[in-house]
């Protein structure tokens, strides 16, 4: 008996108890309540409990009453949990409010032993199938330590994506950034540590992308980007930006100073000719190794060129006080433009001799000649 699922029977009169209890027996256990307000503790206490039987009228709790208690718990296992009414002459109008609060199904009194069990088979396995799909979604959609999407879960994501993408004439591109020297990096600093620097890096990277890109995790240290609808050029650019951002900067681990890089694959459909979610995903991871192998700290993209932007100045102090004056030279001239009212305003006010109308002429000259 132990092993036999149990079910509540609820019902204020003991004959339609037993009669119950006779039709179930050697298919379930049954645990008995006669009024609305015990079936509820011990539903609230009796984990085990898999279906209810419960009679419309009973004392201190009726059945709209209990089913309404069960529906709206905070209890999963109780919101799900197969609920039939044993019904008599009710009216349609109350069969449909049992509907409205979740009923699962109705036997009436003089319902034989075949037809119950049949019922609470299928509305068991029901239940059961329901349970496994929404653990599978669980497990399919999110790591448990990160909250991140899984892997699979991108390749779901990605697929929706060049479906549409493929209706609609639509480009799609992902990344793979991972961080160079991961396993040197768990090794020296231990994994708990390692792996909180991905999830402090992870929580950042979400907080950049669009609320349509899907982020998640791809390997130990490595994170993949789901771009629906970006061109390739652009989303070069936006790699380009996230690894400038991890190289400048400069982390705290346990009082020492950690410098970190990462490498970037990325690939896009239609440009890169793949034949699912899940090899466009392999290539981009691909390209990544290969950007790793050739040293780190740089974007592998299959050849595409990031998309021109416009660098602020306060961008250009920023690299140049790190040392990086190559990043700023292709930008020498659209900030000089962009300084010209500064300097005019600065030769007005303070007196100074800068020779701005020599800068002007050579900008429009330059501008001239490219175009």
């Amino acid at each position: 008996m132990a092993d036999l699922p149990r079910i509540l029977i609820v019902d204020d009169s003991r004959v339609v108890r037993v009669s119950l209890i006779q039709r179930l027996k050697g298919h379930y256990e049954v645990r008995e309540e006669c009024d609305g307000e015990a079936a509820w503790q011990s539903l609230v206490v009796d984990h085990s409990i898999r279906a209810v039987i419960s009679d419309l009228q009973m004392p201190k709790l009726n059945g709209f009453e209990l089913l309404e208690r069960v529906r709206g718990s905070k209890l999963r296992r109780l919101q799900q949990l197969p609920f039939i009414f044993i019904s008599g002459e009710e009216a349609e109008e109350e069969r449909g409010r049992a509907r409205t609060l979740g009923i699962s199904d109705f036997i009436t009194k003089g319902t034989g032993s075949a037809e119950v069990l049949t019922r609470l088979n299928n509305l068991l396995a029901l239940n059961s199938a329901q349970d496994s799909l929404l653990a599978d979604r669980e497990n399919l959609v999110q790591d448990a330590a990160s909250g991140l999407f899984t892997r699979k879960y991108l390749e779901l994501q990605a697929a929706q994506a060049l479906s549409h993408a493929a209706r609609h004439g639509l480009e799609v591109s992902v990344m793979v950034i991972g961080f160079d020297g991961f396993e040197g990096l768990r090794q020296r600093l231990g994994t708990p540590v390692a792996e909180e620097l991905g999830n402090r890096f992870s929580r950042l990277l979400a907080g950049k992308i669009r609320q349509e890109d899907s982020l998640g995790h791809f390997c130990p240290g490595q994170f993949s980007v789901v771009s629906p609808g970006t061109a390739p050029a652009f989303c070069v650019t936006f790699a380009e930006r996230v690894r400038e951002a991890v190289q400048a900067a400069r982390l705290s681990v346990d009082g020492q100073t950690v410098a970190l890089t990462v490498s970037i694959g990325m690939a896009s459909v239609p440009a890169d000719r793949v034949g699912s979610a899940g090899a466009l995903l392999d290539l981009a991871g691909e390209r990544m190794q290969a950007a790793m192998l050739a040293g780190g700290n740089r974007t592998e993209s299959g050849g595409i060129l990031p998309a021109s932007r416009a660098m602020s100045v306060q961008q250009a102090l920023e690299l140049l006080a790190d040392g990086r004056r190559s990043q700023v030279l292709p930008h020498l001239p659209a900030l000089a433009e962009r300084l010209l009212p500064l300097m005019k305003l600065m030769n007005q006010e303070l007196g100074l001799s800068l020779p701005v109308a020599e800068i002007e002429f050579f900008l429009s000259e330059r501008k001239s000649i490219n175009n």
